[in-house]
């Protein structure tokens, strides 16, 4: 081998390639972790037009920063610390990117609360269940989980059904087998049923003031799943 020139150039190209990128991956890594590249500034901001936040904390932020090992301008994971950012309650969505020289832009979308789910949990106007504490009064939905981007959508048009009577919904639920039922907060409950459910929401709508209204006595329970008309109590 030793007196093979073509062997021994082969040999001695593939060493000088080695000790090159050797050599590249070296410097870079000096480079990267140089002092004169530190991360001083982090800049959060809302995702909304005046940038501020309604419900993530500065306690909360604070948290996120400490518990991360962020590095450097140069060295900092941008998709660990905007999964690390998307933990907290109230975020939906996360962008994070560098701003030269020295600092990061992170941008927090916040969830819209449209209801309670249930007892435990929340659900945004996009329909989307999260686990956050609300002091607000909201509406109350029940039903299966998958459900809760159709009851969200459901909800706006009942509303908008009833906002000619100057009523609004409570509490709203969908069983299991696709039944809704309305409790509106003046105490009167919908039975709404699994089938036309809007069409027949409108018609108690149109004659209510032809019918309920006229009755001397505060209504509790209404069942619209008559195909001709209602029963109530």
């Amino acid at each position: 081998m030793w007196d093979n020139h073509q062997s021994l150039d082969l040999v001695a190209n593939w060493l000088f390639a080695l000790a090159a990128v050797m050599a590249i991956y070296l410097i870079s890594y000096w480079v990267i972790h140089l002092p004169a590249f530190p991360l001083q500034e982090m800049n959060i901001r809302g995702s909304n037009g005046d940038g501020r936040l309604g419900h993530v904390t500065r306690e909360q932020i604070d948290g996120v920063v400490r518990s991360e090992e962020m590095g450097n301008f140069l060295t900092v994971d941008l998709e660990a610390t905007r999964k690390a950012f998307d933990k907290l309650p109230w975020v939906s969505a996360v962008s994070v990117r560098r701003i030269w020289p020295r600092g990061l832009e992170v941008t927090l979308e916040e969830h819209v609360a449209l209801a309670r789910w249930g007892s435990d949990a929340l659900v945004s106007t996009h329909g989307e269940i999260f686990n956050a504490a609300s002091d607000e009064r909201l509406p109350v939905f029940e039903g299966p989980p998958e459900s809760s981007g159709e009851m969200v959508r459901q909800y706006d048009v009942f509303n908008k059904l009833l906002a000619p009577l100057e009523l609004s919904i409570g509490h709203m639920s969908l069983s299991p087998r696709r039944a809704w039922r309305v409790h509106l907060n003046s105490g009167l409950v919908l039975e709404l049923g699994r089938e036309q459910v809007e069409a027949r929401l409108a018609r108690f709508v149109l004659l209510h003031d032809r019918s309920v209204a006229q009755l001397n006595q505060r209504l509790s329970y209404v069942d619209l799943r008559y195909p001709g008309g209602f029963a109530a109590r």
